[in-house]
Formats: C-alpha cells, structure tokens, sequence
C-alpha cells in the first residue's frame, strides 16, 4: 500500500496537468496513435498498461476527459479523439488573466482526537480560484476535508475551520512554529490541530483551538509523528441559506 508521502507526491503531479489523472493522461497518450472508437474499453485498459482495470473506470476517465475539454467524443459518427493540448477552460483562464487551480484531495483529516485513517487514494479534485487559495500557483498544495469541530476557532486569513470545509494544506513548508496550524500524521492517522513547540520539556503539543472542550495531543519528540504540512487556507462548505 502506497505511504501518504507518495500519495502526496502523486497529488502534487496530478494537480500540475490541469488535474488530470494517472489514467487520463495515459489515455490521452495512447489516443495520440490509435482511434480510442475502435477500441474497446478492455482494449484500452490493456493498450495503456492494466489489463485488469474495470471497463467501468475506463470509461469514468474517458467521461472526465470528454468533460475537461482534452477529448472529444462523437457517439453519432463513432469518433474519439484528442481535443487539444490545453483544455478549453485553461485557454479561458489565460485569456481572463485567472487562476483556477486544480488541488487534489487526500482523504478526510479528523479536526478531532487522531482517530481517522488517512485516505490511501486521492478522492478528487478541488477546483478553486486562486484567489480563495491566496496563492498563484498550485504546487505542493493538497486539500483535506475536515471533519469534526475541534478546529472551528483556528482563524486562518479571517476564516474558521468548521465541519465539512476544505482545509488546503502546503506540504512544501514544514518549518513550521508554536502557533501554526498544521496537519500532523501520527502512526499513519491524520488530524489537524495548533502546533505547541515545548521541547523545553520534552514534550510536541498539539492543540484543539475550539468552543468545545477537546483534549491536547501530547507527544514526544521522537514519537512516530510527522508535521506533513501547513494550513494555508479554508474553502468554506457552501452555505443553504
């Protein structure tokens, strides 16, 4: 089973090519010298080097692909074949001078005691603007769903950390100090929670910042734990109202 770090690592790859998945650009290459019509999807499943992939997933990431512009599919006259190298929505982008990027999400992280396994697969995409993000590039960035209320005092750019946001993590910076908020995995469980830097006395805290009372995790310093990354930004749940 692959670790977080590589699950991470594969994130940050994908999230470069406009999110397209391991698979989709597979397809898109194989696309380059055979007309995917007259393939079958087992077909192409083996052409792209997993025979024993589910025609279904197949045809998933076909659909993706139809639907970020990099494949277009005509049904009436059998065709299949590349659209163009740059999605149509990416091309809209330069010319409107945006940013939307493309964050992949890395399982849910419990913004409670460190009790959720993390995700060992990436469950989507995050398209956001980068203007939520406050960044102008998408490297490094990874986006957890959070869940629980441990965090909903953790004010980060004027916006709380509540049940069901998007919390966007940067793997790249990890010198992280007291006070940061941080996703920590510890025995390969995730959880979000303020970093306490009290090595004078032996001892890592991490610490709920809520209106509920939750208990801080206590570790030693040399305890199987690893800060994988800053909190950058919240993207809030859409509100009902």
């Amino acid at each position: 089973m692959s670790s977080l770090k590589d699950l991470l690592r594969y994130g940050r790859r994908c999230a470069i090519h406009y999110g397209v998945h391991q698979i989709q650009e597979k397809l898109l290459e194989l696309s380059r010298h055979q007309n995917l019509a007259e393939l079958s999807l087992r077909d192409m499943a083996a052409g792209i080097g997993i025979p024993k992939e589910s025609p279904q997933k197949i045809k998933h990431h076909l659909l993706q692909l139809q639907k970020k512009g990099f494949l277009s599919i005509d049904r009436a006259q059998g065709t299949m074949k590349r659209a163009s190298t740059t999605p149509d929505w990416a091309r809209g982008l330069v010319r409107r001078s945006a940013r939307l990027f493309s964050i992949p999400i890395v399982g849910m992280a419990n913004c409670g005691p460190a009790t959720i396994f993390a995700e060992q697969n990436i469950q989507g995409f995050l398209r956001a603007s980068g203007k939520l993000v406050g960044r102008q590039k998408p490297d490094g960035l990874y986006a957890v769903k959070a869940d629980g209320g441990s965090m909903n005092r953790a004010d980060i750019h004027g916006k709380y950390i509540e049940d069901g946001d998007f919390v966007i993590v940067d793997s790249k910076d990890r010198s992280v100090s007291t006070g940061d908020v941080v996703l920590a995995i510890i025995d390969d469980k995730a959880t979000i929670k303020r970093f306490i830097d009290d090595r004078r006395n032996g001892q890592v805290v991490l610490k709920a910042d809520s209106s509920y009372d939750y208990e801080p995790i206590y570790l030693h310093p040399s305890d199987d734990f690893n800060i994988s990354g800053k909190v950058v930004g919240v993207i809030k749940k859409a509100s009902r109202d």
